[in-house]
């Protein structure tokens, strides 16, 4: 069975952060193997969140008994997200290099969260730089949404052909949430030598997590075996259908998760360029 190690967050009564990505992983066969950086009661869109961050030694204890266990020579991913402190990022820097050395051929997927377009900077400004100063350059694949995107690379990332050049700018293969285009919202893959992007119908409301759900989603896709532009249609597939089954309610539901990578009839894949 495939393994992935997720260091992200984790939320009570919301399907957001590294919970729900652990839980989207278990429900397509791969074993997930969270440690949060944070322990909250539900989202923090819905008012005070409760819990707070967990301190960087308890995090690092906790890795510790992972890697002494034998894990990470067996990782076929890692996946990062939300950091609450720039301690915390240092130490999920060292984790993907002790990774990288016992297993390396594992995926590292780096998930730089810090805002969005409608809120701007959300974490600690000390998080966004160590962020972008410590883990995007040790990613696989980056996975920002478009704001995040031009936040770190200073290249306008609007529109389909604003992403590919500002994620060709970042110099690592990329996957963009949230690209604006004339009919809505779609995802852009893109690496040194191609681009794809992937659409599906507007929903009425996009409930919370569908960018943690994007993330893992797509990551499954590579430990599985798809090529990146399958693995971008399977994963926007998979959260169109969650985002379906939620009904315009704000929250995804376990359920509404796939159980197998896919792509559907709904969702568009073209390529960009070349």
């Amino acid at each position: 069975m495939a393994r992935v190690l997720v260091l992200s967050s984790y939320v009570a009564a919301s399907r957001v952060g590294g919970a729900a990505q652990a839980l989207a992983l278990a429900r397509l066969g791969i074993e997930p193997i969270l440690v949060p950086t944070s322990l909250f009661g539900r989202h923090p869109g819905h008012g005070p969140p409760g819990g707070g961050p967990v301190a960087a030694r308890t995090m690092a204890a906790m890795l510790e008994a992972i890697e002494a266990q034998g894990v990470f020579g067996r990782l076929d991913a890692v996946i990062t997200g939300h950091f609450s402190a720039p301690e915390q990022v240092a130490l999920a820097a060292r984790t993907i290099k002790a990774v990288r050395a016992l297993r390396p051929t594992a995926k590292i997927v780096v998930d730089p969260v810090m805002g969005d377009g409608g809120k701007g900077l959300y974490v600690l400004p000390t998080v966004a730089e160590a962020l972008a100063a410590d883990l995007v350059p040790r990613a696989d694949i980056v996975a920002p949404n478009a704001w995040e995107l031009e936040r770190l690379t200073g290249v306008a990332a609007g529109g389909p052909a604003g992403a590919v050049r500002a994620a060709r700018a970042l110099g690592a293969p990329t996957l963009v949430s949230s690209v604006e285009t004339g009919a809505g919202l779609a995802v852009v893959y893109a690496d040194a030598e191609t681009a794809w992007i992937a659409s599906h119908a507007a929903a009425p409301a996009a409930p919370k997590g569908t960018g943690d759900l994007l993330t893992a989603l797509f990551a499954a896709g590579l430990v599985q075996g798809l090529p990146p532009p399958e693995a971008l249609a399977a994963s926007v597939a998979g959260v169109a259908r969650a985002v379906a089954t939620a009904g315009g309610a704000d929250e995804l539901a376990v359920a509404a998760f796939p159980v197998e990578l896919a792509a559907s009839g709904a969702v568009r894949l073209e390529r960009l360029d070349g």
